[in-house]
């Protein structure tokens, strides 16, 4: 048997591949390092994506970032987040535009508080950021500016793990009137968006962000209670780099349907996608995408004033879907009178009205398969609204993932947040954190025991000396998974505007297999 030597050069390759990219161990047990358990680090870059709040002219939109403390590491100097304003591109029933102009006195400003970053400058293509982080747990926020356009962020270093800015559009006139709130959204390329519509009395738009240097392609599949709507426009769309593009549900297809599930997918590229819904008297707001398509969900959040609640589910494999249906509350779980199960047949939207399901206590609702054999995966969102007859408002809860680590709300008021947390199978304990203010403020921490199989709805811990808005950073600390939402209510003229954001976890850690250096690769035996 004879040993042949590698060439250098590919010896360096070969080194490289086990080195490069896992955190190389040298030296002592070499065995053991490998065997162990793989390390939990910070992410070191995020990326958020704000689509447009529109073109009204009485509408005001805040804009509140914040990284909580905690988990990200990095030399003084190489940190940055900033969110820069994109371009707009055109698509099929193009929308609210950036060139729209909004209050002559508007001003973009930025938060107070904390140390200034590199970021605080323009952006190396030359874009002036509209908004700049300046460290770890101290929010920051600005305000759109006459021209609204969608932004495109991005986080290194310590600002990077669990960075989250949050979207708040305040309009008290017109069919916009209402709270539109969003946490805004990672680009990817795949996105579910249960609960849109195309029916005469709804103005649905969806926006796409591309965040990177090439144009991305798109394509949106919609689908009623009879399957996909037919549509000559909606495969191919082009997103510019660096740009948004609104699209408007209603321009796709000739089917006016009252529910709808987007589908929407990349064929080159990467998007962030969200939909502004905007319905008559009931007001507006955002609809963020379902978690990812999976047997049983949560929809946790659901307020106790709760007038009427709606839920649209659609089953995107080849399998009809037989759900069963509970309403988790402050006691446990109850099953809606006469919404006890639902079908839902593959490839179509269903829906069921639940009324005031919650009767005055709040909840979350849990979907979990009828039957145990090959559980179908759906996904789904409820359409919530408050209120009664012209004083009504709007929004939406995508089912959601469960925090396992650490989630956060940035756009918090003195008055107005409640916290909801569900624990559907096993007690939990959580501890949740107010930020300081982005005026000022000590942080404030709190924790929660929530009940299994319950939904607990607090007000949430205030920091002490609060000026300006702040952020809630939610923490499970032992016991089954916990799902959260947060309810933001801005009353106004007796309308009870809100808007509720789900707290999936933030993913600011990853995980890192430890890896050691094994010269062995590089000889061959013949």
């Amino acid at each position: 048997m004879n040993r042949t030597t590698l060439s250098l050069g590919a010896a360096v390759v070969a080194l490289a591949a086990v080195t490069g990219i896992a955190s190389a161990t040298s030296g002592g047990d070499g065995a053991a390092a490998a065997a162990s358990s793989p390390a939990r680090l910070p992410v070191e870059r995020s990326s958020a994506l704000c689509p447009s709040p529109g073109d009204s002219q009485t509408a005001d939109t805040t804009y509140t970032s914040v990284t909580p403390k905690g988990t990200g590491v990095a030399p003084d100097g190489d940190s940055a987040a900033a969110l820069v304003p994109a371009a707009t591109g055109d698509g099929p029933g193009a929308g609210p535009s950036a060139s729209s102009k909004k209050k002559s006195s508007k001003k973009n400003t930025t938060g107070k508080g904390g140390k200034a970053t590199a970021s605080a400058s323009p952006s190396a293509s030359g874009t002036k950021p509209l908004l700049s982080l300046k460290q770890p747990g101290t929010p920051v926020t600005a305000t759109a500016g006459d021209d609204p356009a969608a932004l495109v962020g991005t986080a290194t270093g310590a600002l990077a793990p669990g960075w989250t800015t949050q979207e708040t559009t305040t309009d008290d006139v017109g069919d916009g009137r209402g709270v539109a709130g969003l946490t805004c959204t990672a680009p990817d390329t795949d996105f579910w968006l249960p609960g849109a519509s195309t029916a005469k009395d709804r103005e649905d738009y969806v926006h796409l962000t591309n965040p990177d240097d090439s144009t991305a392609v798109v394509d949106l599949r919609l689908y009623g209670k009879n399957g996909a709507l037919k549509s000559d426009t909606a495969d191919g769309l082009p997103v510019p780099a660096h740009s948004s593009v609104p699209v408007l549900l209603s321009t796709l297809t000739s089917q006016a349907e009252d529910d709808v599930t987007v589908h929407v997918t990349t064929r080159s590229g990467r998007v962030g996608a969200a939909l502004r819904a905007s319905e008559g008297d009931t007001g507006v707001d955002w609809l963020a995408p379902s978690a990812d398509p999976a047997p049983s969900l949560v929809l946790p959040g659901i307020p106790a004033d709760a007038s009427d609640v709606r839920l649209v589910v659609f089953a995107p494999g080849q399998n009809d879907a037989d759900l069963n249906l509970e309403l988790s509350g402050p006691t446990g779980g109850i099953v809606p009178a006469g919404h006890e199960s639902l079908h839902v047949r593959s490839g179509m939207t269903a829906s069921v009205d639940l009324k005031d399901v919650t009767r005055g206590e709040a909840g979350s609702l849990l979907l979990t398969p009828s039957s145990g054999d090959r559980p179908t995966p759906v996904v789904a969102a409820l359409q919530v609204v408050r209120g009664k007859g012209d004083d009504r408002e709007m929004a939406f809860i995508p089912a959601t993932a469960p925090v396992t680590a650490r989630a956060t709300a940035a756009d918090n008021r003195a008055k107005g947040s409640t916290l909801s947390l569900t624990a559907p199978r096993g007690a939990a304990e959580v501890a949740v954190t107010a930020s300081a203010g982005t005026g000022g403020g000590t942080p404030a921490t709190k924790t929660y025991t929530v009940k299994a199989g319950t939904t607990l709805a607090v007000t949430p811990p205030v920091p002490a000396g609060l000026k300006g808005s702040y952020a809630l950073t939610v923490e499970p600390k032992s016991g089954g998974p916990v799902y959260a939402a947060r309810t933001l209510a801005l009353p106004k003229d007796g309308v009870p505007m809100f808007t509720v954001q789900t707290l999936p976890d933030d993913r600011g850690t990853v995980s890192v297999p430890a890896a050691r250096q094994d010269l062995s690769i590089l000889t061959s035996e013949d």
